[in-house]
């Protein structure tokens, strides 16, 4: 595993597109996830500066991707929304907080560009460090059977509560 001193964050631009997917290929044990990324980016859903790289802040500062985290419409019921997915670090850079910091980032710039909710589906031990909680305890499922511990919810803005209702996913994640 390896170490570092910090992050830094970035919207992806055009020249990262390939190390993206080589950081999600390597991350997970099927292609599935890159190829939904790739689907994403030509996909009505995708939003300009919610796809987010984290790469180490040493070197000439720019750095290649190590850690990537995206955000792309949803709906919650009619509200729109956001879905986080997929998160991927480079299997040498995980628990290194590369992911957190894309993560973060992502949050951040979302909140920054007005947007109100944000869902995930993931690990019930990883999410809620960012503030996400239980989506069934706000109402808000899924039109399939996942474990109720695996949907999450959270709202970037406190005076707008998270509404109810069932999370419509982007075309490409084919739920």
């Amino acid at each position: 595993m390896r170490t570092h001193s910090s992050w830094i964050t970035r919207a992806e631009t055009r020249a990262d597109v390939p190390a993206i997917r080589a950081v999600n290929l390597a991350a997970f044990d099927t292609p599935l996830e890159a190829d939904l990324v790739d689907a994403l980016r030509t996909d009505s859903s995708w939003i300009d500066g919610l796809s987010i790289v984290s790469a180490d802040a040493g070197g000439d500062g720019d750095g290649e991707p190590v850690g990537h985290a995206l955000l792309t419409r949803c709906h919650i019921g009619d509200t729109p929304a956001l879905c986080l997915a997929p998160v991927a670090v480079l299997p040498e850079y995980q628990k290194t907080g590369a992911g957190s910091a894309a993560v973060r980032a992502a949050l951040r710039a979302a909140k920054d560009m007005g947007e109100r909710y944000v869902t995930v589906l993931g690990h019930p031990a990883y999410y809620p460090r960012f503030g996400f909680t239980r989506a069934s305890a706000h109402g808000i499922g899924l039109s399939i059977e996942v474990p109720d511990e695996a949907m999450m919810a959270l709202t970037l803005d406190e005076a707008h509560p998270l509404p109810s209702g069932t999370v419509r996913y982007a075309d490409p994640f084919g739920i």
